[in-house]
């Protein structure tokens, strides 16, 4: 007998979500009452009907799916053979038989004795959410494709197929022999055929038969969807699969360009004129003839298909880009028609817009709108802003409108009987600012717009604050030149000489100052990170390919139609300007331009110092990345970088004679830094940017108040390009020289120390800031570089630096710098006759102990009292004089 386990409970209703037994018996029930007149105590003479569960041989030793049963208060059962399901079958139950495998005899037997079947994620999935058992037709081993509908294409091996069918059932997920819209993903084993078109043009999800495969391979993975993007997109049908390309009409660099880019989308490319080739790819622009006779097998279609396909991430439709010739019949017919000039030529045009219309009219779904003729580009190049003649067309067929875009202007500019210089003047800062305007609404809505658009096919091509960063404040500048262009063209149109054209400009002062900082500042920050998602994201790489080729572009790329922002202003100040010259003086408008001419430089010196303290804000944060353990309070927003100047100790600080260290001169204050002597891998921040490791090492950061004096070392022999500082720190009583040669000839010695004396006097508030630099000789302060550079020099200093690193290796306790000299200065005292403290024994102690276990006497060592003994007497003179 199978061993049976039942959960007590209030109410011996089903927990089974699918309650169609119940129903049914209810609704017999109530059929025979009906007929007998009797509809009382239907509830009574109704037998209630309970889920059960199974659990099968090994389900049944699963402790956890014990556990998740109980929490969702279902009874259960365990079965060890199939002999004993006779044994267990009853009318008062509804039995769910759960079975660890779906491949073995047992789940056979009850498969075809048509049971409910259900795996093990099953059970545990409704504990964790806290949900009845779910109700299946089919058995139910996960539900990790649950409300996925499926298609498939391309399959010819009829058990392949049925095996994938069975996977997706057991997984939850529904087929559908024919593609419709609520197909959520078609999976291809070719990319032939109309469910694969329907498929494209739909933005539907096409997916390789080994997505099932792996998605059954993690079936038993808790809170696991096949349908999640980063699962999803490793089986993904790339967009040139099954696909042989060639190249024709392009440059070395971009077809090695494109050769990647075919190889990175699945695809394979051979030689120009290889009969394995399936597509030839041809610049249209450029390629007037084929060099040889296309076979009917071969797809030569335009360079828009190639880009266009990697963009949406499918195979575009090849017959919409279709390359045709210019000496086809279709086209010779259409010329022809074209010269007709006869009284019936309204008919004939129309006759002819019939003929191109279809002779453009494809079967294809395609997401992409055609190209426009070739003859309807314009060039427009960057230093061409003024120039009337290269207007880009402004219409465009496709995105959201900004509603500022939809307004039309004026047919036509009414022109005075005699055409004054100012109006002359005034009718090109129209077109200019219309011009502008055009490329504002092409940069919204050819770029921004369809890339902010949801629902992208093949998921958003950039992130948002990708597209943040690259567009700024794009549309509130294309707001407000909107509002001036209007305002300009009902004054081209009512002109009169009275006009006055400064008002406008002075009308919308405030908004540009609010609008143009933001974008100018960051500008390069833009064109950097268009730069680094064109190199790293090849669906971006194709969406500008595809625009650039555009004629509202007028083959320019982005960052070149993002920098006429930039130029903008500049450029209407100088129209402004000649506008004065040819403005009378008695005219009211005159002093108004001057106003007007102002106010823009105003907006442009207010971008100036934005951007100056926007770059000073960064040079500190790259002063902090650079320099390891910089302090924190170094940041502040009134605090700019001044100079960098790269030098090489001279004394005994602030670090050891012959280190590299960086002094950073800030308005207030001056950051010391070494030269690390290891560099440890680069650093990654959360966003998955990396960056180089410092190279600096803190030192100190001292603010330039404790300057006291600012010495200027004369050029001897021995002594070139050397400086010292006079510091007063606040924990000592005495001063302190530190002393440095400069490394770099980019800066000369004297600039910089005036440099650094100018700032040291505004932060203490002196007027004399000339008074702040002594001149000294270098005996005085002994500061020599002599052999500062020597191979000799190099080698004592890492002599010195491998003693220390032993002495502090034997030493048991660290000893401070400053006990070990009042240790060093006891025990000169104690030769001259006084006993020392029991405390400088202790010291003396343990600084004989270290010498006696570094096994060599230390020369250093015994030198420095006498050494601290001279220096301190020459500083305490030199001092004394100084001050």
């Amino acid at each position: 007998m199978a061993e049976y386990s039942m959960l007590t409970s209030t109410t011996r209703r089903t927990s089974l979500a699918d309650s169609s037994i119940f129903d049914s018996k209810v609704a017999e029930i109530s059929k025979e009452n009906i007929l007998t007149g009797s509809t009382s105590y239907v509830e009574e003479e109704m037998p209630q009907i309970e889920t059960r569960v199974i659990l099968v041989q090994e389900a049944g030793k699963q402790e956890e799916l014990i556990k998740a049963l109980k929490e969702i208060k279902v009874c259960f059962a365990k079965m060890e053979s199939v002999e004993e399901f006779e044994g267990l079958d009853s009318p008062e139950f509804e039995n769910v038989f759960v079975v660890m495998d779906f491949q073995d005899s047992v789940f056979n037997d009850l498969y075809k004795a048509d049971c409910r079947v259900i795996g093990p994620p099953v059970v545990l999935n409704c504990s964790q959410k806290g949900e009845p058992l779910p109700f299946s037709c089919r058995p139910l081993y996960c539900t990790s494709m649950m409300n996925l509908v499926l298609c498939f294409t391309g399959f010819r091996k009829k058990e392949e197929l049925v095996r994938l069918v069975t996977l997706v059932h057991h997984m939850g997920g529904v087929i559908r022999k024919d593609f419709n819209s609520k197909v959520t993903h078609l999976v291809a084993n070719c990319t032939q055929g109309e469910k694969f078109r329907v498929a494209v043009s739909l933005g539907t999800p096409i997916m390789k038969p080994e997505w099932i495969y792996k998605a059954w391979e993690r079936r038993n993975e808790q809170d696991f969807c096949a349908a999640v993007d980063d699962f999803r997109n490793e089986f993904k049908v790339p967009p040139f699969q099954d696909c042989v390309l060639s190249f024709l009409g392009f440059s070395d660099e971009e077809k090695t360009n494109m050769e990647e880019m075919t190889e990175m989308q699945g695809g394979k490319y051979l030689p120009l004129g290889d009969e394995r080739c399936t597509h030839l790819v041809v610049e249209e622009n450029i390629v007037k003839d084929l060099p040889f006779e296309p076979s009917k097998k071969l797809y030569v279609v335009k360079q828009e298909w190639f880009w266009g396909s990697i963009q949406m991430d499918a195979r575009a439709g090849e017959t919409m880009y279709l390359y045709e010739k210019a000496n086809t019949p279709e086209l010779k017919k259409s010329v022809s028609m074209l010269s007709l000039n006869t009284p019936n030529s309204n008919r004939k045009r129309r006759r002819l817009k019939e003929t191109l219309a279809q002779l453009s009219r494809e079967t294809d779904l395609s997401p992409f709108p055609p190209r426009k003729r070739a003859s309807a580009e314009h060039s427009l190049s960057i230093g061409s802003l003024l120039d009337i003649s290269n207007t880009p067309e402004s219409s465009i067929n496709y995105g959201e409108t900004p509603k500022s875009c939809t307004k039309s202007s004026k047919n036509s500019t009414p022109v005075p009987s005699k055409q004054s210089a100012r109006w002359q003047v005034a009718k090109e800062l129209y077109q200019t600012e219309s011009n502008y305007v055009n490329i504002l609404a092409t940069i919204i809505q050819l770029f921004q717009v369809p890339l902010e658009e949801e629902g992208q096919r093949g998921g958003p091509i950039l992130a948002p604050e990708e597209i943040k960063t690259i567009f700024g404040s794009i549309p509130d500048i294309f707001d407000v030149h909107t509002k001036i262009k209007d305002d300009l063209e009902d004054l081209i149109v009512n002109w009169d000489e009275s006009k006055s054209i400064g008002d406008i400009f002075l009308k919308y002062s405030k908004d540009l100052v609010k609008t143009y900082p933001p974008f100018v500042n960051f500008f390069e920050m833009s064109k950097e990170t268009i730069i680094k998602c064109e190199k790293q994201k090849p669906r971006f790489h194709a969406f500008l390919k595809i625009n650039q080729a555009k004629p509202e572009c007028g083959r320019q790329s982005l960052v070149e139609l993002l920098i006429r922002p930039v130029q903008r202003l500049p450029s209407v100040a100088l129209l402004l300007n000649d506008l004065k010259k040819h403005t009378a003086d008695e005219n009211p408008d005159k002093s108004t331009l001057e106003k007007a001419i102002g106010s823009l430089k105003e907006v442009m010196t207010h971008i100036n110092e934005d951007k100056r303290k926007t770059e000073a804000q960064k040079q500190i944060f790259d002063v902090v990345y650079e320099v390891d353990g910089c302090p924190a309070n170094l940041l502040s927003s009134h605090r700019s970088l001044v100079q960098r100047v790269e030098t090489i100790s001279l004394g005994e600080h602030p670090c050891d004679r012959g280190e590299q260290v960086t002094l950073f001169l800030f308005n207030d204050c001056l950051e010391i830094a070494r030269k690390r002597h290891k560099v440890i891998g680069t650093f990654r921040s959360p966003h998955g940017q990396t960056r180089p490791p410092a190279s600096l090492k803190h030192i100190h950061l001292m603010p330039l108040s404790q300057i006291k004096k600012v010495l200027d070392i004369r050029e001897t022999e021995d002594c070139h390009n050397a400086f010292a500082l006079l510091v007063r720190p606040p924990t000592e009583q005495a001063n302190v020289l530190l002393s440095f040669q400069m490394t770099s000839d980019e800066l000369p010695k004297e600039n910089w120390l005036k440099m650094l004396c100018r700032h040291v006097a505004n932060t203490i508030c002196k007027a004399d800031a000339e008074n702040l630099i002594y001149t000294a000789d270098p005996e005085t302060f002994e500061v020599n570089t002599k052999d500062m550079d020597s191979t000799l020099s190099r080698a004592s200093r890492a002599i010195k630096k491998t003693s220390k690193k032993v002495t502090r290796a034997f030493s048991f306790s660290k000893t401070p710098k400053r006990a070990l000299r009042r240790a060093l200065m006891t025990s000169h005292s104690s030769v001259e006759g006084r006993s020392p403290s029991s405390s400088d024994k202790h010291g003396m102690s343990r600084l004989s102990s270290t010498s006696s276990l570094a096994g060599i006497p230390s020369p250093s060592l015994v030198s420095l009292p006498s050494f601290f003994e001279r220096r301190s007497h020459t500083l305490s003179r030199s001092t004394t004089h100084l001050i």
